[in-house]
């Protein structure tokens, strides 16, 4: 691809649209402009734009589409997959300063906000109105924008489903600069293709999110959380069809092994409540009464003791509802804590060959010779397995990393499973794409991908 470089005229135009203060330039860009969360890829842009308005971004995107110049969008630079790097420089876009809750709509059950709004602050401000947003990522200082464009998923998807299941209406500007609208308030919807869902999940390489309404639900008025001992990660992932048979669907079923609980507690400086056993399910039940909760949950413990848990812990008070889920969403940061690089294999499988992916990550652990942990969303079929460097050589560690993501995409696709389950193909996973779905399908992506930007400007060399 041959961009335009950017040059002093291009500066002077940026700035023009989004002021002095909100653009940045050589040695003023920071660091974190360079990367996401995936390790081993940096590039910087050359320059990084701030805007704070729908109207910026437009002008923004289209004296880019005019110029030729790359663009690539940014939120919180939370992903894992290189989304959010400027392989090609270029202009990086910031939805940054666009943090602001626009509407809170009651009659509607709706939420209207801008891409840079976090999750948490989605979080904070609905349930002091008795409602939640039901997607739950475990980044929660993650963008919505980026959570979006991700189709970002989460714990609760088992019971509640993932982003593309709570977005109502998009304001997106496409490539060349033009602003539209896609979806509405409205609850169903038969009008043609849709728009809302191809760019929701396209990782900001169709069109730049400006503005997202969000459906919300009533809050459930009590949680309550189950942690179930097993002997063995087989046998606990094994569990998993009988609970969701029961009909009893929990609004999590987590897994994780003993080694990542313990990196956890060591990051956190906590103990857990149980580190006993070599696996764990983590079960959490959600209602309006406590009678409620406690007779799903009931039914779900003895299918659990049933299919051969040790003990069932009811996790009833705050205490230890935050000892358990503290440690749960700090997994990654322990893992990434607990060696000197890493990179992640985001595979989703069909519930029942969960199992199967599992011990088939402890064949290339042994086989590789590299350190695999795991832990995910048993619920969904989706997994995440990270290759661990330690103290292995860089050239060592890309090469044993290669063979591993060969040898577990290639696994998934035998399963029956897809590349990635919430991160996204970015990107570093895209070779990955290619190989799981062949050229026909790839093929149909570019033409979309043309379509809506006929130059490439927008967050090229991703997705496809």
């Amino acid at each position: 691809m041959n961009f335009k470089i950017v040059n002093q005229q291009d500066i002077d135009f940026l700035t023009s649209v989004c002021g002095e203060d909100n653009i940045l330039v050589g040695e003023n860009i920071h660091e974190d402009y360079s990367r996401d969360e995936l390790a081993g890829i940096r590039q910087y842009p050359e320059v990084v734009v701030l805007p704070d308005t729908t109207k910026k971004v437009a002008a923004i995107m289209k004296y880019a589409f005019e110029q030729n110049i790359p663009v690539t969008p940014r939120g919180q630079g939370t992903g894992l997959v290189g989304a959010a790097i400027a392989i090609h420089k270029g202009i990086m876009l910031s939805t940054e300063h666009m943090n602001q809750i626009v509407e809170f709509d009651e009659d509607n059950l709706t939420l209207t906000v801008e891409p840079g709004v976090m999750l948490m602050e989605i979080s904070k401000h609905v349930e002091e109105h008795d409602l939640f947003y039901p997607p739950d990522p475990g980044e929660k200082s993650a963008s919505i924008g980026g959570n979006i464009s991700t189709n970002a998923g989460g714990m609760r998807a088992v019971k509640y489903g993932v982003t593309r299941d709570y977005v109502r209406e998009l304001e997106v500007v496409l490539p060349n600069g033009k602003i539209i609208t896609v979806g509405g308030k409205i609850v169903k919807d038969s009008s043609g293709y849709s728009l809302k869902h191809l760019i929701i999940g396209s990782e900001g390489t169709l069109g730049i999110i400006t503005r997202a309404i969000l459906k919300l639900l009533p809050l459930p008025k009590v949680a309550i959380s189950l942690l179930v001992p097993f002997p063995d990660i087989e046998t606990a992932i094994s569990a998993v069809p009988a609970i969701i048979k029961s009909k009893a669907i929990p609004t999590a079923i987590e897994y994780m092994e003993r080694n990542v609980i313990l990196s956890a507690e060591n990051y956190l400086g906590k103990r857990f409540p149980d580190t006993t056993s070599d696996a764990y399910l983590l079960l959490t039940f959600d209602g309006n009464t406590k009678q409620e909760v406690e007779a799903v949950y009931e039914q779900v413990a003895h299918v659990c003791l049933d299919a051969g848990a040790l003990d069932v812990f009811i996790s009833d008070t705050d205490e230890r509802n935050e000892s358990i889920w503290s440690a749960r969403n700090a997994f990654l940061e322990a893992i990434k804590a607990s060696t000197s690089e890493m990179d992640e294999c985001d595979v989703v499988v069909p519930r029942n060959y969960v199992v199967d992916f599992i011990n088939y990550t402890k064949q290339v652990e042994k086989e590789l010779n590299i350190r695999i942990a795991s832990f995910g969303h048993a619920g969904d079929g989706n997994l995440h397995v990270y290759m661990l460097k330690d103290d292995l050589p860089d050239d060592v560690f890309v090469k044993k990393l290669n063979k591993a993501f060969d040898m577990l995409y290639a696994k998934g696709d035998e399963l029956g499973g897809h590349v990635s389950g919430e991160h996204g193909i970015g990107y570093a996973k895209v070779k990955y794409l290619e190989r799981s779905t062949g050229e026909e399908y790839m093929n149909l992506l570019r033409g979309i991908k043309k379509t809506f930007d006929p130059t490439g400007i927008l967050n090229p060399g991703k997705v496809c």
